[in-house]
């Protein structure tokens, strides 16, 4: 099959090969219908996108029962990520030149026109992790991505509350934030900056901020790193800032048998919705109705200042850094890696 794209220099023609590949069978949902999908979201997923280095989470067999992502221990996963332009991508497929934590560099995608997603998507990709910077400015984040990661115990509902002092918060700092559903059970919420900041710095303002909710919602969130320690409390992922880690985009679709994607929402609407209510198949016609509500992400940018002056703050009360995940380099600052339950006593 032959789709025509329309992009900045005249129209595309993408491939789609083998179109009638079952991606989600339990909902008849083929590839090219998820092609289709996002072409019907090409405003939104192109915003989220447009000249960022993007991780494709790629599914080239579909989603089915037991099927599972490749890792870094175990390769022999149904899916798996690419971290590096494909070769013999077309020649409209942008690249941006990353630095990866151990300081391995890599040439990702680097999408600039909707043609690029919809060829990822024939590859098999449904969820797309863009970084939080944008090409030429790669080591500049000009995002910061609050993840509400609901813990055991926990629900979309509790993440909401905590979404609201969230806003509370952020309004406060002279800042907005555009809420989305993850996909899953939990929320993320994006505040645009001024890329301005090293990854280091956006991450200890994420800090900085996911404490001054703790200490307003002590029952309800936590920064505890070690899963042990966080009890039934939302947890704040605040490593999301750390170099190289990505969140699904607004408008991926998740691998999940239900075909449910990462909606951007209203404030106003976030008590009366559930992750299930979108879909691929609903995505579109919302879409139509209401817009990219993320629209102003890329439009907006606040200052880390008052963050900053937050981790200040922090600092002078004992309060540093927090442990960084395990494959990244020791950092200057960083606590021990150690779980507190195996940690030895210090002598």
């Amino acid at each position: 099959m032959e789709l025509t794209v329309d992009g900045p220099t005249g129209p595309r023609t993408v491939r789609v090969s083998n179109p009638s590949k079952p991606y989600f069978a339990e909902r008849g949902i083929t590839k090219a219908d998820v092609v289709r999908y996002f072409l019907s979201v090409g405003d939104g997923i192109l915003g989220a996108l447009r000249h960022r280095p993007t991780t494709l989470e790629r599914w080239p067999g579909g989603v089915f029962e037991g099927a599972k992502l490749s890792t870094r221990a175990d390769n022999r996963g149904d899916a798996f990520y690419q971290k590096r332009v494909p070769k013999g991508a077309p020649d409209y497929v942008e690249t941006a030149r990353v630095t990866f934590p151990s300081g391995r560099p890599a040439d990702e995608v680097c999408p600039t026109e909707l043609a690029v997603v919809a060829w990822a998507a024939n590859l098999g990709t449904l969820t797309f992790h863009p970084w939080p910077v944008r090409r030429p400015e790669v080591d500049h984040p000009d995002q910061l991505r609050v993840d509400l990661d609901p813990q055991p115990g926990t629900t979309f509902r509790d993440a909401v509350v905590v979404a609201h002092e969230l806003r509370a918060l952020l309004e406060e700092l002279g800042m907005t934030g555009f809420p989305k559903t993850s996909g899953g059970r939990g929320l993320h919420v994006y505040v645009p900056i001024e890329p301005r900041w090293t990854f280091v710095e956006a991450r200890r303002a994420l800090i900085a901020l996911a404490r001054e909710l703790e200490r307003r919602m002590p029952d309800q969130v936590t920064v505890n790193w070690w899963k042990e320690e966080r009890g039934e409390r939302i947890f704040i992922d605040f490593n999301q800032a750390a170099r190289d880690r990505t969140i699904a985009s607004a408008y991926s679709v998740r691998p999940t048998p239900r075909a449910l994607v990462s909606a951007p929402l209203g404030w106003s609407e976030l008590d009366d919705v559930t992750p299930d209510d979108f879909d691929i198949e609903s995505m579109p016609k919302r879409f139509a109705e209401v817009g990219d509500l993320h629209a102003g992400v890329a439009s907006e940018a606040y200052s880390l200042e008052p963050l900053l002056e937050m981790v200040a703050r922090d600092k002078a009360d004992g309060l540093g850094d927090l442990p960084y995940p395990p494959e990244y380099p020791k950092m200057a600052g960083e606590p021990k890696r150690v779980q507190p339950s195996r940690a030895r006593p210090e002598e």
